[in-house]
């Protein structure tokens, strides 16, 4: 039987046949360390919930641990995902929103806005992309689920997982199903940011909030962990213009 707490929801043909696909499989490969479902709010409360990001599996960790835990996803995902045959064609039929470098990012933007207010679940991954930290720590975020949040008045829930990466290395395709490992997530209490809300929504004002929020997704995952995380966050954006800054005075 699948997960109870979503099973009088309408949510979909599509939704409906990749639970039934997906959530015998992943009860059966892994084991579950859920925490923190408190902070999710009910199902009809607008949130934004805001993970770290380890391995290309890791959505459809964070998708078991909030459809168990009654709060189906609404991703914010690249546009490229939309694109791999079958998985496209189930994110597009899902309703998923798409994010693309060649389309305004003000049109995902306000997508997501009316999602959350209209009292979905939002999944933003803060850092953008899986992390570029050679220990699996996050790195620097990006500043959209921060501005999601102002403009919504919703909840930002910061979540740290591991596990994912276990199954599946960050950046391989390698899978490593047995013996089954097990995925541990804790949702935090909603990012402490009521006194940015109200302000002018400037670029200081999305950094000092979203510094919060890689603040407490590290901390997460510095108790899951049971270690502590660099002082120092890799800022990948930065890493990737000094990187090419080298190669074009190496070439000249």
């Amino acid at each position: 039987m699948v997960g109870t707490k979503t099973l009088f929801m309408n949510l979909g043909v599509t939704y409906r046949a990749a639970e039934v696909m997906l959530w015998p499989p992943f009860m059966a490969m892994t084991r579950r360390d859920w925490r923190g479902a408190e902070n999710l709010g009910t199902h009809g409360e607008g949130i934004i919930v805001a993970p770290n990001h380890i391995s290309f599996i890791d959505p459809l960790i964070m998708a078991h641990f909030l459809h168990d835990n009654g709060r189906p996803p609404r991703f914010m995902a690249k546009q490229s995902v939309f694109d791999v045959p079958l998985v496209g064609q189930i994110v597009r039929n899902t309703n998923q929103i798409a994010v693309s470098r060649d389309q305004d990012p003000h049109l995902a933007l306000a997508e997501a806005v009316a999602a959350v207010r209209s009292g979905e679940c939002l999944i933003v991954y803060p850092e953008g992309t899986i992390t570029r930290d050679p220990d699996v720590w996050p790195m620097k975020g990006k500043t959209g689920a921060l501005r999601i949040a102002l403009e919504t008045g919703a909840p930002l829930i910061p979540i740290a997982q591991w596990g994912a990466n276990e199954i599946m290395p960050p950046y391989t395709k390698q899978m490593n199903v047995l013996p089954p490992k097990t995925m541990r997530v804790t949702a935090g209490p909603a990012l402490a940011i009521d006194d940015l809300r109200g302000q002018e929504i400037t670029r200081a004002v999305l950094e000092e909030g979203t510094e919060r929020l890689m603040d407490a997704i590290t901390g997460l995952l510095e108790q899951i962990r049971g270690e502590m995380a660099p002082a120092d966050r890799l800022d990948w954006t930065a890493e990737q213009k000094r990187r090419a800054a080298q190669q074009t005075e190496e070439e000249n």
